[in-house]
């Protein structure tokens, strides 16, 4: 079968696409600097898949490394592309890193796939491009709006990067669009380990659950939602995982309909804080201390997805519902 380039592959995203592709029988190779993961996450997919993926820890901002890792590997068929960082509140507060980290990084690899003749690619896009979007649920035709943060900005940046690339080369491309990542692997022996604090709802909700945190914080009481809380399309890993598996055999088999093409991958259904409150005290029976405090900056009020052109399309939706994902990253948690 194909060899799949996974950048990012031992992050939360990328660890259950690699466990995905290898049992789809893809031949995998990770690159993953570890500023957000750690190495023993190579060995837990190998327990789960009995094939352990080719890795190289290499940092994607130095340009010489990445030439060096294409001319090394070029019989590589399709590049997926997670490498980046992802926190929106770090975002504000580091703009520099993110636009380094996220861009630069994206443009190194497109310039050696061009190089190395590697027409596939599929790009870890995310629903912050849409900024706060003016209708729910949200289609791919939304405009783009101002970015909240400068990680939504560089998400947009991406995209236009590959289009643009897409228009002068022979470079297909995907742009996976997601809501918000949950959950974990049916094993529970890889999941979303934040390095330091959380940035992400599920982490503090389920280090709150076993006592690592005193409580969680709710990000605004006060949003022109049902209950006051944001709301967001929560879909489970694995789910998204299969759709990256989905998307690169649709550019394999040349069933693309253009070079770019861009899809949202959700669950199509909006939850607000308050309620994955309550579906992780009914599915997991434990009780969650949490306080309601002020906004946070670079949040929107609410963003859930119109998932129709995926289904249509790559013949993909998302399967897992928000209290078995939930349960699941209480199952992680623990083996924690």
């Amino acid at each position: 079968m194909s060899k799949i380039l996974v950048t990012g592959g031992l992050g939360f995203i990328g660890s259950h696409t690699v466990v995905e592709l290898q049992n789809e029988g893809y031949e995998v190779v990770i690159i993953d600097n570890l500023s957000n993961s750690t190495l023993d996450v190579l060995d837990k997919i190998t327990s789960i898949t009995g094939k352990k993926p080719l890795y190289e820890n290499l940092d994607l901002k130095n340009q010489e490394s990445v030439q060096q890792f294409f001319k090394k590997h070029h019989t590589i068929a399709g590049v997926i592309h997670f490498a980046a960082s992802k926190a929106v509140g770090e975002s504000v507060e580091k703009p520099l890193k993110y636009y380094h980290n996220n861009i630069s990084t994206l443009i190194y690899v497109l310039e050696e796939m061009r190089a190395n003749n590697i027409k596939n690619f599929i790009f870890s896009s995310s629903c912050t491009v849409y900024g706060q979007a003016d209708s729910m649920p949200i289609t791919e035709e939304a405009p783009f709006k101002t970015a909240e943060s400068p990680y939504g900005k560089t998400k947009q940046m991406g995209e236009d990067i590959i289009s643009d690339t897409c228009k002068v080369s022979d470079l297909n491309a995907i742009a996976l669009r997601y809501f918000n990542p949950i959950g974990a692997h049916e094993t529970a022996k890889i999941g979303e380990l934040p390095i330091g604090v959380p940035q992400n709802l599920i982490p503090f909700v389920t280090q709150t659950a076993a006592g690592i945190r005193a409580e969680l914080s709710v990000f605004g009481g006060n949003y022109p939602t049902p209950d006051g809380t944001a709301v967001r399309d929560y879909i489970h890993v694995v789910d998204l995982a299969k759709a990256h598996t989905v998307a690169m055999k649709r550019l394999l088999n040349k069933d693309n309909k253009t070079s770019f093409e861009v899809f949202n991958i959700g669950t199509g259904k909006g939850s607000s804080v308050l309620d994955v409150i309550k579906a992780f005290e009914k599915a997991t029976q434990t009780k969650l201390n949490y306080k309601i405090v002020d906004r946070r900056e670079g949040d929107i009020t609410e963003a859930y997805a119109d998932t129709s052109l995926a289904q249509n399309e790559l013949k993909w939706k998302a399967n897992i519902s928000l209290e078995d994902a939930l349960a699941s990253a209480w199952q992680w948690q623990k083996t924690l």
